[in-house]
């Protein structure tokens, strides 16, 4: 058994200073039992938690370390930028800089505003829509997590055309009723939400990969549909790339899939690790944002100077050597098949979505393809296999409805070590 007790230290004297000890709650382990591992340092493809003990890392800070941790030339810029001052609250050079190079790597991008975080960046782009096309309602789809704006925090009724409802205290049942919830990878059901509400829609955003009920690609031409239904409705229609953005492609799921959405959000990578996100798109849509045009939004740390620096190196770096992606998908793709043999071998018939650098092993017989097939997992199961692998030194997302991560420090080394790990740990199941 490895030591957790510093850590379960931590956690005891945190809940008495931090809401349920963690500052998100799936850090509390709670989907998983037991108390979480509080991390000290992490470098390559490891993590080191308080006790001294080491993992592999295949959450990677939920995407953004795609080079692993500690990377030598972001480390740099971040201590040069650091020495000129934590924030300015004014313009950088950093800032025009970094968003050039989006809007040359991300297809759809002409014009782009950074924030601090993904959940500000899809609040800003669906204020902005609304803003642009003078409706009120949107579409998102169940099961993709957008952060936790009150738009975004809705679940749906019994059917996908169903009103939503407030999924949590303090969301209005006005916001709801601007809300409306689609079933990922149906059509029709988006189609219905149109129909019956006919100029009133003003975006509909979704994730082009789901990463929030674990991976879950979209199927062929769905999003082209959902592109032909916006366009001819008049909707903005807005991909949250802050997963897939810079990581399955330089230019995000738009660049794999070869669709353009009119808004884009992404995160995470664009920091380098550093908290950071950003929305843009279209120019006649983003000049409605202020000082440019009626749309508020501002923020007082946006382009902050130390992120920009990160930021910077870590987009320079993926502009400049597409091998990273090839490295990206083999690694990953070794590690699935490890997981696939295995699962044969062992006569399991558990369920594995994966696309480049991203996937996820469901422990249901089912084909995952929207998050009621995801809810079909076997929870116990799960919690019982994630406490194995950590057992064994490997640090999965703890829950089932997450996706997992893998960065450029994996070697072949580690892949063999995360497969054999598996094996282990789905024969303690069997």
């Amino acid at each position: 058994m490895i030591s957790k007790k510093n850590s379960s230290q931590l956690f005891s004297k945190a809940q008495n200073f931090i809401p349920g000890g963690v500052n998100s709650p799936v850090r509390a382990f709670r989907a998983v039992g037991g108390d979480p591992v509080f991390i000290k340092s992490a470098r390559g493809a490891f993590m080191f938690d308080e006790d001294g003990n080491k993992f592999v890392d295949l959450i990677n800070s939920w995407g953004p370390m795609v080079l692993g941790h500690g990377n030598e030339a972001i480390e740099e810029a971040v201590v040069n930028a650091a020495k000129r001052s934590l924030s300015f609250g004014a313009p950088n050079a950093a800032e025009v800089e970094i968003a050039e190079l989006i809007i040359e790597m991300v297809p759809s991008v002409e014009k782009v505003r950074m924030v601090n975080s993904g959940t500000e960046a899809t609040m800003s782009a669906i204020r902005l829509a609304r803003g642009f096309t003078g409706k009120e309602k949107i579409i998102k789809f169940i099961g993709c997590y957008h952060g936790h704006g009150d738009s975004f925090l809705i679940a749906a009724g019994s059917g996908a055309a169903t009103m939503g409802v407030p999924d949590s205290p303090g969301v209005t049942k006005g916001t709801a009723l601007d809300t409306l919830n689609a079933t990922y990878n149906d059509i029709e059901s988006v189609q219905q939400l149109v129909d019956q509400n006919k100029g009133k829609i003003a975006a509909l955003i979704i994730e082009p990969i789901a990463g929030n009920m674990g991976c879950v690609l979209p199927s062929p031409q769905f999003l082209e549909q959902l592109r032909e239904i916006c366009t001819k409705e008049g909707i903005v229609l807005i991909f949250d790339e802050v997963m897939t953005g810079f990581r399955v492609a330089k230019g995000g799921a738009q660049e794999l899939y070869n669709v353009m959405p009119d808004l884009t959000t992404m995160g995470k990578i664009i920091g380098g690790g550093m908290p950071v996100g950003a929305y843009g798109g279209k120019k006649e849509i983003m000049d409605f944002i202020s000082p440019q045009g009626p749309v508020y939004q501002a923020g007082t740390l946006s382009g902050n100077p130390v992120a920009m620096a990160a930021g910077l190196v870590m987009l320079h770096h993926l502009n400049d050597n597409p091998s990273v992606y090839t490295q990206l998908n083999e690694t990953t793709t070794s590690i699935v098949n490890g997981i696939k043999l295995n699962l044969k071998e062992l006569n399991l018939n558990y369920t594995i979505n994966h696309v480049g650098s991203m996937f996820s092993l469901f422990f249901t017989d089912n084909i995952v393809t929207d998050f009621e097939s995801a809810k079909t997992s076997n929870l116990e199961i799960f919690s019982s296999y994630f406490n194995s692998m950590l057992e064994k030194g490997v640090y999965l997302a703890p829950s089932q409805y997450e996706t997992l991560f893998v960065s450029t420090a994996i070697t072949n080394a580690e892949v063999a070590s995360i497969v054999e790990a598996n094996k282990g740990s789905l024969l303690a199941l069997v």
